[in-house]
């Protein structure tokens, strides 16, 4: 994820990521977990998936496609669906989605912090000096929306909650619009409204 970012625009690196995790998600779920979902919630997966690939297919057209950092995405985007079918799964069969997402975060983060160590020693340590604030509330940020998001899966077919959770792609547009200013077109303003009629379609149509 992080060479994606570092090749290529987040406008166009983000969009591929969780525009085909949802997809991939869907298809794997049906075929690997058994899940049935309805032509509603087909279609509104597709929804949302194509609003999502649509602000990567605005990128290229401008000219802002790094072919190295278009595939590392979709690379990571069947990885997001991987680890999604597998957390989603492990929530459920722990019985306790909000316990498995802590333990799953603190293992995941010991081995980071010792590979950490490991690779980058004394000055690395030395520059996360005064760094103990922001890591604390990205480190809530991150228990707390991952574990409502499986414990959402407890509660609802794995695939709807994977897409409904790539909607986060609007906010990482005016992000990206507002912090990095990156330009925003028809297209992207366009986008945005599919993923949205897609999430909306989700609820009614389910």
């Amino acid at each position: 994820m992080a060479l994606a970012y570092r090749g290529g625009e987040l406008g166009l690196a983000y969009p591929l990521m969780r525009g085909s995790a949802p997809l991939l998600t869907a298809l794997a779920a049906t075929q690997l977990l058994g899940e049935r979902l309805s032509p509603g919630a087909w279609t509104g997966i597709l929804l949302i998936g194509g609003g999502i690939l649509l602000l990567a297919g605005d990128a290229r057209r401008r000219g802002h496609l790094h072919l190295g950092s278009a595939a590392l995405a979709l690379v990571n985007g069947a990885v997001i669906a991987g680890y999604t079918l597998i957390d989603g799964r492990g929530a459920r069969l722990s019985g306790s989605a909000f316990g498995y997402t802590a333990w799953m975060l603190l293992l995941t983060g010991l081995a980071l912090a010792l590979l950490f160590c490991l690779q980058r020693g004394r000055t690395g340590l030395a520059r996360l000096r005064g760094s103990g604030r922001r890591a604390l509330i990205g480190g809530a940020g991150t228990l707390a929306s991952y574990a409502l998001v499986l414990w959402a899966m407890t509660r609802a077919p794995i695939a709807l909650v994977a897409a409904l959770r790539e909607t986060s792609v609007v906010f990482a547009l005016l992000i990206a619009a507002g912090v990095l200013k990156e330009p925003v077109s028809r297209t992207r303003v366009i986008a945005i409204v599919v993923v949205g009629t897609g999430a909306v379609a989700l609820r009614v149509l389910q």
